[in-house]
């Protein structure tokens, strides 16, 4: 094995990996050029004969609402929330003392809080249910990404991404 340096050198790889496929291989060294060697490239069948590059700039995971009561866009079935507080802890959530003065202070600015966490259960997930459907808190909470070890080192990304830090 070789390891491969120059974005020609990706491009023959695309190439042979797309049978043939020239202009495949160069949009696959155009996505690894503007990724980088840490980044996700990830292939997808169109709805149309066109072959296109998209470039996504942020943070994605595969991981829905703990509750469908966190639901914003009912058409939709997603929770959207902008401009928002992110609260990243690597526990289980359930006890609501320990979150009470995080959502007092979220609620005085009145921005929506997205929880980050292990998992949000019981009484933890009944208040922050009752207080969405009241209108007091505009909040949506979903489980983390990854198990164990990754889990830990993928809420770490996120704080890294965000700004913040993994309360633990």
């Amino acid at each position: 094995a070789k390891k491969i340096k120059t974005s020609e050198e990706v491009a023959q790889v695309g190439t042979i990996s797309a049978n043939g496929d020239e202009s495949v291989g160069k949009m696959i060294a155009e996505a690894m050029q503007k990724v980088g060697n840490e980044g996700v490239i990830t292939v997808e069948e169109a709805k149309t004969a066109e072959t296109e590059l998209e470039v996504v700039e942020g943070m994605q995971f595969d991981r829905g609402y703990l509750s469908p009561y966190f639901v914003t866009n009912a058409d939709k079935m997603v929770a959207e929330l902008e401009d928002v507080y992110i609260l990243l802890h690597e526990k289980k959530l359930s006890n609501l003392q320990a979150m009470l003065p995080v959502l007092e202070a979220v609620v005085q600015t009145s921005k929506p809080l997205l929880i980050i966490s292990e998992d949000v259960e019981g009484e933890a997930l009944a208040t922050l249910v009752v207080n969405k459907l009241r209108g007091g808190l505009k909040i949506a909470a979903v489980k983390a990404p990854g198990f164990g070890d990754r889990r830990k080192a993928m809420l770490e990304d996120i704080a890294i991404l965000t700004g913040g830090q993994v309360i633990s």
